[in-house]
């Protein structure tokens, strides 16, 4: 690659910030003005997931996947610490630190702004993103980091299984939601859509390119074609969601705002845990930056599908996950920022 292409590069990802908040501009007002676009493409959904969707996450994660080595995969059980941070921050502090930030700030500090009817779904909204760690976007942010892509691949493939049989549990005994009822199928079809295939893809294209070309050509030109393709992706994406959530965003003003609050400061605190915690342990850099995102990252497409499938589309629960999208890019791009400029913490 020359250089000049590398400083383009550089220079588009360092503004990043300010295009996520372009792309969320350009979403609400499509959303708003052409409501029929959000609609077309909401014809494309199977098991509550969309099609469009889907294919920008691929064009997320292929890249990432890439660089997966089996080898390397192989080589992950030779340092655990990273998986053991990830499955303690996840599971064991994460679900009841969101239920705990949550219902102070919406039951006693803004007590004057919610009713307590609507305290009680916000809240409910909040721990469906608090037992629902990252699956697809954390790629993209593990990328940013220059995160371990086969470690980071391992931590993620770990998190999924343990949402299969956490996740229920976890909500009811926080909620007492006795009839929570999860729907398996988008579940499993997420982990097969922004997992299975993506890694299938990229180790299919590592093995083939690498015997017909060579390794050199595969790490040092093909590759690097892709610098790029997470970055544009994320922005699509990002214009895809706000599009389809133009008028909630809209209508809600301030409530978004009293929710987004409890949401950020959990995103905080939950990732310094990870990443503090890799770092007494002595974990690699590229190690504990994915760890401490994944845990702060959600996934949303599973928090959503389950509060619409309880409380309803209009629901105060749909609501509070919604704005968990809206706020996770943002917060998840400065603490992109901060694990970058923090890497001198790691040996």
């Amino acid at each position: 690659m020359k250089k000049e292409d590398n400083v383009g590069i550089n220079s588009f990802q360092r503004y990043l910030t300010v295009w996520v908040f372009l792309c969320m501009v350009v979403g609400v007002l499509l959303g708003h003005f052409i409501p029929a676009l959000p609609s077309l493409l909401g014809r494309f959904e199977y098991a509550r997931i969309s099609i469009p969707m889907a294919i920008l996450i691929w064009i997320m994660i292929y890249p990432m996947m890439l660089k997966v080595d089996f080898n390397s995969v192989r080589n992950v059980g030779k340092n655990p610490k990273g998986l053991f941070v990830t499955w303690i921050t996840n599971w064991l502090i994460k679900p009841f630190t969101m239920y705990g930030i949550a219902a102070l700030f919406f039951f006693v500090v803004f007590k004057a702004f919610i009713t307590p009817e609507l305290a009680t779904e916000y809240l409910a909204g909040a721990v469906l993103l608090g037992a629902a760690p990252c699956t697809a976007m954390v790629f993209v942010w593990s990328t940013l980091t220059k995160g371990n892509p086969a470690y980071t691949v391992v931590q993620v493939a770990t998190n999924d299984l343990i949402i299969l049989v956490a996740f229920v549990p976890i909500v009811r005994f926080l909620l007492g939601v006795s009839n929570v009822s999860v729907p398996f199928d988008t579940l499993i079809l997420s982990v097969v859509l922004f997992v299975v295939i993506p890694l299938t893809g990229g180790i299919l294209t590592r093995v083939m390119l690498t015997k017909s070309k060579g390794v050199k050509y595969f790490e040092n030109v093909f590759i690097r074609k892709f610098d790029s393709v997470t970055t544009i992706g994320l922005l699509l994406t990002l214009v895809l969601i706000f599009m389809g959530q133009s008028e909630v965003i809209l209508e809600n003003p301030l409530h978004i705002v009293l929710i987004a609050v409890p949401l950020i400061i959990q995103t905080f605190m939950v990732f310094f845990i990870a990443y503090i915690a890799c770092k007494v342990l002595k974990t690699p850099h590229d190690i504990a930056a994915p760890a401490g995102m994944i845990g702060a990252s959600n996934f949303f497409e599973l928090a959503v599908a389950v509060a619409v499938a309880l409380f309803g589309t209009t629901s105060p629960a749909a609501l509070a996950t919604t704005v968990g999208v809206l706020t996770e890019v943002p917060v998840m791009l400065t603490l992109v920022k901060i694990a970058n400029n923090t890497k001198s913490w790691f040996k």
